[in-house]
């Protein structure tokens, strides 16, 4: 359970700090940035997740559906920052591509 928690943490900070780096070199801008966005995030998070398998004890190898359960979860979050009224319904403020990296990781870890 505690690799696991390891996981997420290292997914986060590593998906949250290398997307913008990745994004740099793919000239898209626009609405589907925000897609885009949301499929690194989700690569980024598997391969994390590859890594930490061998890194962290109890964490098992992702497989391709792993990948494919976290790209669907990061393209979800990223519809729903397009729904205003579900971002305002929330009563804390924070940066709307957390949504995605939020599926990205619920994905993963739904798959794992």
């Amino acid at each position: 359970m505690i690799g696991y928690l390891v996981l997420v943490v290292l997914q986060f900070v590593a998906a949250w700090f290398g997307a913008p780096e990745v994004l740099r070199f793919i000239p898209i801008s626009g609405d589907p940035q925000v897609f885009v966005h949301a499929a690194i995030y989700a690569v980024i998070v598997w391969i994390v997740g590859l890594v930490g398998c061998f890194a962290l004890k109890e964490v098992r190898m992702p497989t391709t559906r792993t990948l494919a359960a976290a790209l669907i979860g990061a393209i979800i979050g990223a519809a729903l920052m397009f729904v205003p009224q579900l971002i305002a319904a929330i009563p804390f403020k924070f940066p709307p591509l957390y949504l995605p990296l939020t599926g990205a990781i619920l994905g993963y870890m739904m798959r794992r």
